[in-house]
């Protein structure tokens, strides 16, 4: 299947958040022996918009740019990686018209490929903790901060296009881990896909997004 267009990240954060659900995840790995090729379906998302509008104060760019934060401005389809906890980077991807800062945390993969491999990174057989959360996926499929303000139409990182998710099959909840914006309904997830994180929602579980994006 094709690489996702630069038009797709263009949309609406909450749009490319809920599209992204079932897109192919692809990480190419050149090792000294061969070149890995590691996939995994997108099947949890959060979204984070600086919009003052929404008063997002969990999004890194709600107050303006900074160091860390500058790829979020880039251009839609940027990769945004940063490190939290002192042992984890998390995986985002850049949306919206460039400048806007907005973005799509990648929070679950379902893994497809190379599962031998993505084993030995975690340091489990257990197939369903390879990668059930933001900071396993990017262990596993080796994302840091080198990947930082990459695109997405490159050859190292990038999303296959592949069907449409059912919206009977989305479910929608507050994001998992924030002390700020806790109500936002911006999280989505593959109902009953085993590989969805544990994590508990740090507002209310909301049934349906009442804070839809113009």
């Amino acid at each position: 299947m094709p690489k996702l267009p630069p038009l797709f990240y263009e949309q609406p954060t909450l749009s490319v958040a809920t599209s992204l659900l079932g897109k192919i995840l692809v990480r190419r790995l050149a090792l000294p022996e061969r070149t890995l090729t590691l996939k995994g379906r997108i099947v949890e998302t959060e979204a984070y918009l600086a919009d003052p509008r929404y008063g997002d104060e969990s999004c890194h760019a709600y107050r303006g740019m900074t160091a860390r934060n500058k790829a979020m401005f880039g251009e839609p389809g940027t990769v945004y990686v940063y490190f939290t906890y002192g042992n984890h980077f998390m995986l985002n991807i850049v949306t919206e018209p460039k400048g806007e800062a907005a973005a799509v945390l990648i929070r679950a993969l379902e893994p497809l490929t190379e599962l031998d491999f993505i084993q030995s990174c975690r340091n489990t057989k257990i197939v369903t903790e390879l990668t059930n959360g933001p900071g396993k996926l990017t262990q596993a499929f080796q994302i840091d901060r080198t990947l930082n303000g990459i695109s997405l139409q490159s050859d190292v990182l990038y999303v296959e296009d592949a069907p449409p998710v059912s919206p009977d099959a989305i479910g929608i909840s507050t994001r998992i881990g924030i002390t700020k914006g806790v109500d936002l309904p911006w999280r989505y997830f593959i109902k009953g896909n085993p590989f969805v994180s544990k994590g508990k929602p740090s507002g209310h579980l909301l049934e349906r997004s009442t804070h839809a994006q113009p």
